[in-house]
């Protein structure tokens, strides 16, 4: 039989590369060890600027094809992330499939540290959902290609302080371009979910007078911090009900969809998590639409990569905190771009961060 290219229709069969040439990734690393369990997947989107950097999130998916679409959106997030950020690097992801509470170890995350150093540092790993910082000292002792580890070890530490101060810049730009006034006082503020990054956030807005709403699947954390900042619970998914000027999902994506658009009353939505929106078209329009000012979260939780990068480089919190306090600025900028456009915001930060990484491909492409 003789041996041809596959043609565009045969590879359309293929459920995986069909999604990998949709957004012109460069490649998917597989990784399974029968011994210690580990089942990953390490997507690498893009390294014209730079070695792929993004963390190593673990998650019980129900299957092998979501956790697939999963790494494959956010490690296309992580180059726009990075991008927009001016950082010089690419878009990653790892994504290991299994439940962080109870088939997490020592052995498997050193194995998946070996999977990491196989790829000779075009891909840096970094902790992310259901990760610790001891979990990156595990792959650390099989490989150099990881930030994140302790400060105590000379790292940078938990970023999630670091993107939370991001996420709070990002949402005062929003309310200067909404009210004229970037001040968060006496605002009222949803914040769904209320991890690391979740919890700095309701610190900061509810030190500065907003009234804050907390929601989170996690009850017990939920009465810790309403009782430290005096921020109300909303249990379950009533969090879309109730009266607010800004509604910031901190938790998993996909939270902006058909169903939640016809319920949220507010002005803005701005918040941590990655992948807000279901169908980033579809409902980056209906935002646009409704009149619902939209901070892209590729764009509002850099902090955290702006955390790890500045490990890579020597480690100092005040430059990296300067460095996401930015992100008001570029919030503003984008915001700028998408009306003077008429584009939604999404797709206006998607161009910028796309223009950066094409111009920087002409000029290597220079001999």
């Amino acid at each position: 039989m003789e041996v041809t290219a596959l043609k565009d229709s045969h590879l359309a069969q293929n459920p995986v590369i069909s999604q990998m040439m949709q957004n012109n990734h460069e490649q998917i690393v597989f990784c399974n060890d029968n011994e210690t369990g580990l089942k990953a997947i390490i997507a690498i989107h893009n390294t014209v600027l730079g070695p792929a950097l993004g963390g190593t999130r673990m998650w019980n998916y129900t299957n092998e094809m979501e956790a697939i679409t999963d790494v494959l959106r956010l490690s296309r997030g992580m180059t726009y992330k990075s991008s927009l950020a001016g950082l010089n690097l690419g878009g990653g992801k790892a994504v290991i499939i299994g439940d962080s509470k109870t088939q997490k170890s020592e052995p498997l995350m050193r194995r998946f540290g070996k999977f990491v150093n196989s790829l000779a540092g075009k891909y840096i790993t970094a902790e992310d959902v259901g990760i610790s910082t001891q979990d990156m000292v595990y792959v650390k002792m099989e490989t150099d290609s990881v930030t994140g580890i302790p400060e105590s070890m000379g790292g940078s530490g938990d970023p999630s302080p670091v993107t939370a101060f991001g996420v709070y810049m990002g949402m005062k730009a929003c309310a200067n371009k909404r009210w004229g006034n970037d001040s968060l006082a006496g605002k009222k503020i949803a914040v769904q979910g209320i991890g690391n990054v979740g919890q700095n956030l309701v610190k900061y807005l509810t030190k500065e007078g907003a009234k804050v709403y907390i929601n989170d699947i996690n009850e017990e954390r939920l009465q810790a911090l309403s009782k430290e900042t005096g921020a109300e619970v909303v249990l379950g998914d009533a969090i879309y009900d109730i009266d607010m000027d800004i509604y910031a999902p901190c938790a998993l994506g996909a939270t902006i969809n058909d169903a939640t658009l016809s319920r949220l009353k507010c002005s803005i939505i701005s918040g941590a998590a990655n992948n807000q929106l279901l169908d980033e078209n579809v409902h980056g329009l209906a935002l646009l639409e409704k009149g619902l000012l939209y901070a892209p979260d590729f764009m509002i939780n850099a902090g955290g990569i702006i955390n790890v990068y500045s490990e890579l480089t020597g480690y100092n919190r005040d430059n990296a905190m300067r460095q996401a306090e930015n992100i008001y600025n570029t919030t503003l900028k984008i915001f700028d771009a998408a009306t003077a456009q008429g584009i939604t915001t999404h797709e206006a930060a998607k161009r910028i961060a796309i223009k950066r990484i094409d111009d920087i491909a002409k000029i290597r492409a220079i001999r």
